[in-house]
């Protein structure tokens, strides 16, 4: 999922599609290739991940308590949540969508609450399940995807696109006392890195090149689903792929100099790296899913276990 702002609630005073422009350009223009039913479907999926994101990163006093009420709507308790998540009920009720990954995704979004200081390279990846994972799982329900072994391929380009914005938004997190860098990799408060410490410049850089390491052996395992899903998905997701990988390239053109702020990719590289993803589309044995990508994931939503 595409790192959401701080324009606390307004998701649900919008349609789906405003959302989706607004708040998650990258997969706005991935979304253009599914056609209007599937497109819809996904926008729907997206406000209500925005929505709980937003109430997450937002300032309102009661926000812990209206997650949890969230989460335990969720969970099948007969809470009053709003209409944006009984929306996103009924959306999951009529597409299958695993309302298990919902709720793990309101775990992660409750860890966030607390300042946030990863310890290592298990928890990260735990935490990138919580709060992407699920979303890959859930949309490959939207996308009329019923091939059982696309889940785990989902699972990891959900993986590896939060990532990739761990890896953009080290600055904006530190300044909300959050540090999903492993300790383990560096060890600096997230006091430190929001300061933009000179010494902590260059060792939070070769922190940050591990993650993008690391997102790519994600991306390649989702690069070899994406033949599971269906021919009309194919495309949009192969181009969600590749723009959000992308932002990793446009770091370390930057020499990751991460204390400078955001990265962008722009328009004109979004036109190249779709026209790159025809490639995808072109039939391909689908191997078996390393099953070592999940070795910290057991338990979790979707996850096959051992």
């Amino acid at each position: 999922m595409e790192k959401l702002g701080s324009d606390s609630l307004q998701s649900g005073e919008q349609q789906p599609q405003q959302v989706l422009s607004r708040h998650g350009k990258s997969f706005y223009w991935a979304s253009k290739f599914l056609g209007a039913d599937l497109a819809d479907r996904a926008a729907r999926l997206y406000q209500f991940c925005r929505y709980v994101d937003d109430l997450a990163d937002g300032d309102l006093p009661d926000r812990q308590e209206s997650l949890t009420d969230i989460r335990a709507r969720l969970a099948g308790k007969a809470v009053v949540a709003g209409p944006e998540i009984e929306s996103f009920i009924t959306l999951a009720n009529k597409h299958n969508i695993p309302l298990a990954a919902a709720v793990e995704l309101l775990d992660g979004m409750l860890s966030d609450q607390n300042p946030t200081a990863v310890a290592d390279e298990a928890e990260l990846l735990r935490y990138c399940h919580a709060v992407a994972g699920t979303v890959g799982l859930m949309m490959c329900r939207v996308l009329k995807c019923t091939e059982p072994r696309a889940d785990s391929f989902a699972i990891d380009l959900g993986v590896a696109m939060q990532l990739t914005n761990i890896s953009r938004d080290v600055l904006e997190d530190a300044k909300m006392a959050r540090r999903y860098i492993p300790a383990s990799w560096a060890d600096y408060t997230p006091e430190q890195i929001a300061n933009a410490s000179i010494e902590c410049h260059q060792p939070v850089a070769q922190a940050i090149a591990r993650l993008l390491d690391l997102a790519e052996q994600y991306y390649a395992s989702a690069l070899l689903g994406i033949r599971l899903l269906p021919f009309r998905s194919r495309l949009s997701i192969a181009i969600a792929l590749r723009v959000y990988r992308h932002i990793g390239w446009v770091l370390r053109r930057r020499k990751l100099a991460w204390w400078q702020g955001r990265v962008m990719v722009s328009r004109s590289e979004k036109v190249v790296l779709s026209l790159r993803s025809l490639a995808d589309l072109r039939p391909k044995i689908v191997p078996a899913h390393r099953t070592q990508l999940h070795e910290h994931f057991q338990g979790l939503a979707g996850v096959q276990p051992k």
